[in-house]
Parts: C-alpha cells; sequence; structure tokens
C-alpha cells in the first residue's frame, strides 16, 4: 500500500477520535493524527540513530534518534511502538517497548500530532529498512549529544528528546 493511503485516526486536541482520513490527507490538511517514537538501544545503552531517506513523505532526508511513525485507525500506541521498530529495525521478537509520556506535538505551521514516547533495548543485530533509512549507526550517549549541533534533525525528534531528557 502507499503509505499517502494508509488511513489514520484523526484525534482532538485531548486524543480522542473524531474521524478517519488517509495519511496524505491529513498532511495536506494538517489534520491531528496520533504517532509513536521509540528510542532504541543496543546492550551496551548506545543509541540508535538514523537518516531518513529522501523519499520520506516528512522530514525527508533528516537525522532522527527514535523509530517510528503514524498510529494506524483502530491501532493502539503499544502495537504501533512495536510494530514501527520492528519494522524500521528490521528485527522480529523484540520486547514490547516501555511508554514513558505522552505529548502533543505542534509544528508552528498548523500540522499538530499526539506523540507518544517509548523505549526498547534492541539484543538482535539490526537490519533497517532500506525504503525508510538510508544510514545508521548506534551512537554512545555523548556523542549523540556532540552531533546535535551538526546534523539536521527531524523537529519532531528533537522536541520528543529535549522532554525525554527533562522526563528523566
Amino acid at each position: 500500500m502507499n503509505p499517502a493511503e494508509e488511513i489514520l485516526d484523526i484525534v482532538d486536541e485531548h486524543d480522542r477520535v473524531v474521524g478517519q482520513a488517509p495519511r496524505g490527507a491529513a498532511y495536506a490538511a494538517n489534520l491531528r493524527h496520533r504517532a509513536v517514537f521509540v528510542l532504541a538501544r543496543d546492550a551496551r545503552g548506545h543509541v540508535f540513530v538514523h537518516r531518513r531517506t529522501a523519499t520520506k513523505l516528512v522530514f525527508p532526508g533528516m537525522y532522527d534518534m527514535f523509530v517510528g511513525g503514524v498510529v494506524g485507525a483502530g491501532e493502539s500506541y503499544a502495537a504501533a511502538a512495536l510494530r514501527e521498530a520492528e519494522e524500521e529495525l528490521g528485527v522480529s521478537g523484540l520486547p514490547a517497548p516501555t511508554p514513558l509520556f505522552k505529548f502533543l506535538y505542534e509544528d508552528g505551521t498548523g500540522g499538530s500530532w499526539w506523540s507518544y514516547v517509548h523505549e526498547v533495548t534492541c539484543r538482535l543485530p539490526v537490519r533497517p529498512q532500506a525504503e525508510e533509512i538510508d544510514w545508521h549507526a548506534f551512537l554512545s550517549p555523548e556523542e549523540l549529544e556532540r552531533r546535535l549541533g551538526e546534523w539536521s534533525w527531524t523537529p519532531d525528534g528533537l522536541a520528543a528528546y529535549e522532554r525525554l531528557k527533562a522526563h528523566r
């Protein structure tokens, strides 16, 4: 299926479902929807960081410290977090990501999405999804912090990361 045709739940400012729309239409009309962010760490505690492919609908070619994506219509945040983590990391059998907190992200141009941040430890070798990720590495927390000022990061990922640091 074309990602723009995926059906999403449209939600209000309280994260209550008020309708449904294809992803492409939801993005075009700035309809509030749901997304998940999963911080994936390896056994050493290093963070999976990747660069998005140039073909992504949102934030093409930018770096991100989270895997994740939109929550499908009728899907729970927990199910979406596991599905997205396994898809993007190219693994199966991950433990269920731990839910941490939820926040409303607003992009400054009218777009917004309820965002649930999760964390998971991946003890399996990763085989990132080539259509989503064109570079990846597990970076130490210190290296990740150094790269924040050097690379072009997804704005929603940065917002989630700043909230995650404050959450801890």
